[in-house]
Order: structure tokens, then sequence, then C-alpha cells
């Protein structure tokens, strides 16, 4: 798609009409026509008028508080913190959020990994292309690790990546090769009610996760809950029964 079209003014109505939200958008579209006619009104003939080709409607924004995913904005901030506490000299990331990495390199050196690589020049992160499957790293290198809402996607298909039942258990696996004697992973997955949502994602009972990360003592747990609400370091016995919560684990390995 050229940039030209991709900024067109088609694209950026249709884009205004995509889910989420579309039914929300639908009932603004009158609000949004009233708001051009009073804007247009105000400003009258000696400033730019507005034109429909510029137009770049903006259709489910008014809310009343700043919306935001639990799930991604709790892990950052835990990861962050418990980053802070820690003090490694190099963090490596395996596939979370790239806005979660991006201010993390502000103070620490990180690599990242992913299956679909991310080409950005920025100090303090080396990005890499790279399989949860088969790190390009070798065993027991890395002192201090973190895969934040990934392994639940894999094997399922959903990013291109081939169908595996056991996509999941390997990844943890493959996580835990490369983790040094003393070295730390930070681990996110999506915790309930356990299911496969295909292709979206797997859900698992925090004690499953423990199951397949082997050798590994756990340092902490943490966990949003399907409000919405962060619980800081818990135990696990005390997490009560959820849909769709996020584990938040923090594992320790032993040393040999």
């Amino acid at each position: 798609m050229s940039p030209l079209f991709r900024n067109s003014v088609f694209v950026r109505w249709a884009a205004a009409f995509l889910a989420p939200h579309i039914v929300t958008k639908i009932r603004s579209l009158p609000h949004y026509l009233a708001a051009w006619a009073a804007y247009n009104k105000m400003i009258g003939a000696s400033r730019q008028r507005l034109s429909f080709l510029d137009s770049y409607p903006c259709l489910a924004d008014r809310f009343r508080e700043t919306p935001f995913d639990p799930h991604y904005f709790y892990q950052a901030a835990w990861l962050a913190r418990r980053l802070q506490d820690s003090r490694p000299t190099l963090h490596v990331d395996v596939g979370s959020s790239v806005m979660m990495v991006n201010v993390l390199t502000a103070s620490l050196k990180m690599v990242f990994v992913d299956y679909r690589p991310l080409r950005v020049q920025l100090s303090n992160l080396c990005s890499i292309a790279g399989n949860v499957l088969q790190l390009p790293f070798r065993d027991e290198s890395i002192k201090s690790l973190s895969c934040l809402h990934v392994i639940e996607h894999i094997g399922l298909g959903r990013y291109g990546d081939s169908l595996n039942p056991d996509g999941s258990q390997a990844a943890a696996a493959e996580l835990l090769r490369v983790l040094r004697p003393g070295g730390r992973l930070f681990l996110s997955v999506p915790v309930g009610r356990e299911r496969v949502c295909f292709n979206a994602h797997r859900v698992f009972e925090p004690e499953t996760v423990q199951s397949f990360i082997h050798g590994l003592r756990l340092e902490s747990f943490s966990l949003v809950d399907d409000a919405g609400r962060f619980n800081e370091c818990i135990p696990i016995s005390s997490m009560a029964e959820l849909e769709y919560g996020c584990g938040l684990f923090e594992f320790v390995k032993g040393r040999a």
C-alpha cells in the first residue's frame, strides 16, 4: 500500500468505522457532523475552511475516563519495577509489547526478540528476529529474561507460526533453556478457567504454568483480576476463580 493511499480520505473514513466500538462510532457520527458544521461557522471566512479531503474522523474517543488495557498497563508497570529492583546490566525480552520495551530502554540495555522483527533504531535497544521455540542464544546464557503475554499464542497459527497443541509448553521449555542459573524469568499469561480460545490464545490455571516451568523457584506472583484490579505479590492459593485474568510470575533458576 502506497503512503499516498494509506493516508487518503477513503482509508481514514474506512478506519473510523472498523471494530472495536463500531456501535459507538456509528452513534457518534451525528455529533461529528454537527461539530463540523459548528466549527466551520465559528471560523468564518477569514480562516482556513474545513475540507472533506482532509477530514479524519475519530469517533470513539469521547470517554469520561482514560481507557486502558489492564493486562498490558499493569504488566509493564510490574516488569519495570522488578527490573529496577534487580538492576540487570542487560535484559532480554521475547515478544512482549514494543511500547513497553521502548520505554524500558531509557534506563536499561535490552535485546528484543520477535517472530516478526521490529525494524527500528533506538539507543540501548538491539532488535533481532527470532522464534520463541528456537531462541538465538546459547544454553544458560541469559541472566534477565521476560516474555509477557506471549506463550499463550504459540502453536495456534495466529501469527503465521506452525500449529502445535503443546506450543506454550515448548516455548516455556525454550525460555528455561537459555536462562542462566541464578537468572530471573518474568512471565505473564492469561489465567482463569483453563481453555483454548482458538486461534487467539490459551488460558491457564496458575498451577498449570508452574507445572511446565521445571526447575525454577516462584519468587513472586501478582495478578490482574477480572475487574482489572492489580493484586501485587499474592499467594497463588489465594487467587479467586477467574475467567480471564493476567498472571504475573517472577521465577528464579536454581544454581547448579
